[in-house]
């Protein structure tokens, strides 16, 4: 999209005049509300049934399967939580429907507490059911050899559908943990531990030894007296974990684990089965994170066989992504890459020749939904329109030729039919609240399920505009969001909240329903200007714009920020001398830094779970982007707040979970005793139950906390 047409699109202000009613919103209504009363209308869970094209089907409170049907209006009930219940002859023993998988057209399986079982909607029929111990973890349910994984604690077991129970593994020191999904922290896209293979007849799983890893204390202060929790924390240039990957045989209950070789504290990602089930391929990433082997493995043997290809980069590689094979041409599989600077598809073989590169543009790929019958198409979701939307697209994967599919600007989530000749399309904008829809694969909407009514019509909600800025460099484009007060008036002058976060895998910008949250809006009702710009080292806008950061972060980061600023103080609208800064996390270390380096600009400034050094950080994620400590001693140095809070001369709170797992409470804590020794008043308030989101009832008093706080000193 041409930036002339962008701007026509996206420099608009959704004016106060088009919610006409007065209602003013609450903080419950922001923070709480919003994802219940305050939300468009929905369909919950919407899917097609099974392998079906004409049928889909969602859930109607939480408690109702229900049926609608592509070529007509008709809408019927397949079956109760009471109809579930009944055959297993025990009330509430499911209490709601949540993330059922559909296993054909008539069964599906869901997995419920420690209970897994499958039920057919036709005969009203429990067909397998298995109850699992209380404390079970990690749970994957096989269809085909009709049996269910799982981890208790630090071991594996798997039940099978006549109810024997096998332990898979033994491990008696809780300090090596197996087929957990926190291995790696959960980095390089790693989202569990436990790998089926296509047929059923295996499944891979991570063995993680942290017992050399240092402990990390957090104390509980629910019990009486308050009692210690240990957890494994490698801080960077520290001893890391040790992970190997383990292969299980159903048949004969053995296992093998896989010759990944040295040094121990390399990273495996990417685990893929083969379709054949003779080989798993896995991404061996060194611990420097720049030099990635996609290697093959005999499952049976566990032997190397071969590096299929490799990857460099002078800065890091950073595979988030399993191969992705073909169904039918089983020996040739899509491989995500930036290797040209953006995510992008390339098709190799199982002998690792590169056949060609599939997609190709300076955009990303988002999300991948399959492949055509015979293979000529894939479908995906991508930023190939705008950086700060979501399109689907049909490509031709012999020339690269990509069809649109969605037409409407926002963004777009989609669910196709196993043939992929329809898909559901959920999709919203700034302007529409929420549309579900039936799109073919041609781009042809063919039944509306949804256009919800705005949830908001009712109240005096502020004006918001997105535009574009230049980065500090002055030739990035960077997208922005302000604002403004309800009944804004250019004469006056208002204060300016920037909420920012300012790092890898997020983007806060971007063109969808309430985009940046409703207590922006709730802020600006009460006077304030909100504003928030996606700086260079943020997601989804290509390799080089996220990886400027390296070795140096909060440096490019703040530039950009500070050129927002400049962007605000030319506006004669904005009250210079009121310009406060919040965020959390990543953000909550560019709030700290914004405030300590730029002391006469910003006034005001809260920051949650700040990563106050980045020596405390943990190897995966701080490694990635900064190197060790050891290695890289300059870039700890300028981006560590511990030397720079002397600089502060506005009013900074700090908060921070008391469990926090993820940026440990040493951060602030550290950051206090300096405060403390240079004689500069920082307020601190902690969550003691929280780890590093603090969630429920207590999020409304956090956003409570931190709106009082610009209230009283902004």
């Amino acid at each position: 999209m041409n930036k002339k047409l962008f701007l026509s699109i996206f420099l608009f202000v959704l004016a106060s005049s088009v919610f006409a009613q007065n209602k003013q919103l609450t903080i419950e209504d922001a923070i709480w509300n919003v994802w219940f009363d305050l939300a468009p209308e929905d369909l919950d869970q919407v899917q097609w049934r099974g392998n079906s094209n004409d049928y889909y089907v969602f859930i109607e409170d939480w408690a109702v399967i229900k049926q609608g049907n592509i070529k007509n209006e008709d809408i019927i009930t397949l079956c109760s939580l009471d109809d579930v219940n009944e055959t297993f002859q025990t009330a509430n023993y499911i209490r709601y429907f949540y993330d059922i998988h559909w296993l054909n057209n008539d069964a599906f399986y869901q997995i419920f507490g420690n209970h897994v079982y499958v039920y057919d909607v036709n005969q009203k029929k429990i067909l397998e059911n298995y109850i699992l111990p209380s404390d079970a973890e990690n749970i994957f349910y096989n269809a085909d050899n009709k049996f269910v994984v799982y981890t208790i604690a630090n071991n594996i077991e798997l039940i099978k559908n006549d109810g024997t129970v096998v332990k898979v593994t033994d491990e008696t020191d809780p300090g090596v943990v197996c087929g957990s999904d926190y291995t790696h922290r959960q980095e390089f896209g790693i989202d569990k531990g436990i790998f089926l293979s296509p047929n059923g007849n295996y499944f891979a799983f991570y063995r993680k030894d942290q017992t050399m890893v240092a402990d990390y204390p957090l104390i509980d202060y629910t019990t009486f007296p308050a009692t210690l929790i240990n957890i494994k924390y490698p801080m960077a240039g520290q001893t890391s974990e040790e992970v190997t990957l383990g292969v299980y045989n159903i048949a004969d209950n053995s296992t093998t684990f896989l010759k990944t070789g040295l040094p121990k504290d390399q990273y495996l990602t990417a685990i893929t089965w083969g379709s054949s089930e003779k080989y798993i391929y896995v991404g061996v990433l060194n611990r420097d994170q720049n030099h990635l082997k996609f290697n093959k493995y005999d499952a049976k043997t566990g032997d190397f066989v071969k590096t299929l290809f490799e990857e460099t980069d002078d800065k890091y590689v950073e595979p988030e992504h399993p191969a992705i094979f073909l169904p039918k041409t089983q020996n040739q599989f899509l491989w995500y890459s930036e290797r040209d600077g953006y995510n992008q598809f390339y098709l190799y073989d199982t002998d690792g020749n590169l056949i060609k590169q599939i997609t190709k543009g300076a955009w990303v790929i988002t999300d991948f939904y399959g492949f055509s019958d015979d293979e000529k198409f894939i479908y995906i979701q991508s930023t190939a329109e705008c950086a700060i939307q979501r399109h689907i697209y049909k490509i031709n994967m012999a020339n690269g030729k990509m069809d649109m599919l969605t037409q409407v600007h926002g963004t777009h989530v989609a669910d196709f039919t196993a043939d992929k000749k329809y898909f559901i399309n959920k999709f919203s904008n700034t302007e529409t609240p929420n549309v579900i829809d039936i799109i073919d694969n041609k781009g042809k909407v063919v039944k509306e399920l949804i256009s919800a009514v705005n949830p908001l019509a009712d109240y005096k909600l502020a004006n918001m505009k997105i535009g574009i800025m230049k980065s500090a460099d002055g030739v990035t484009d960077l997208y922005y969001q302000m604002v403004t007060p309800p009944d804004f008036d250019s004469t006056i002058k208002y204060p300016v909240v920037v909420y920012v976060y300012g790092g890898p895998h997020a983007q806060l910008v971007t063109d969808e329903w309430l985009s940046g949250g409703l207590w922006n809006y709730y802020m600006a009702q009460k006077g304030y200007i909100m504003f928030t710009v996606d700086n260079r080292g943020s997601a989804d806008r290509g390799r080089d714009f996220e990886n400027v950061i390296h070795r140096q972060v909060g440096v490019a980061e703040m530039a950009d920020q500070m050129e927002g600023i400049k962007f605000l103080k030319s506006k004669s609208y904005v009250d210079a001398d009121r310009i406060g800064v919040h965020g959390w996390s990543y953000g909550g270390f560019m709030t700290t830094s914004l405030i300590c380096d730029n002391p006469d600009v910003f006034k005001v400034a809260v920051a949650g779970g700040p990563v106050i050094d980045w020596k405390y950080y943990e190897v995966m994620y701080g490694e990635r982007y900064m190197d060790t400590p050891q290695d890289n001693p300059d870039g700890y140095a300028n981006a560590s707040l511990l030397t720079k809070i002397v600089n502060l001369k506005g009013k900074l709170l700090i908060i921070h979970g008391g469990i926090d797992p993820t940026v440990v409470p040493q951060n602030s804590h550290d950051l206090l005793l300096k405060s403390q020794a240079a004689g500069v008043q920082v307020d601190f308030y902690e969550y003691p139950n929280s780890e590093h989101n603090v969630r429920g009832q207590q999020r409304i008093h956090l956003m409570q906390k931190v709106t009082q706080y610009f209230d009283d000193y902004l």
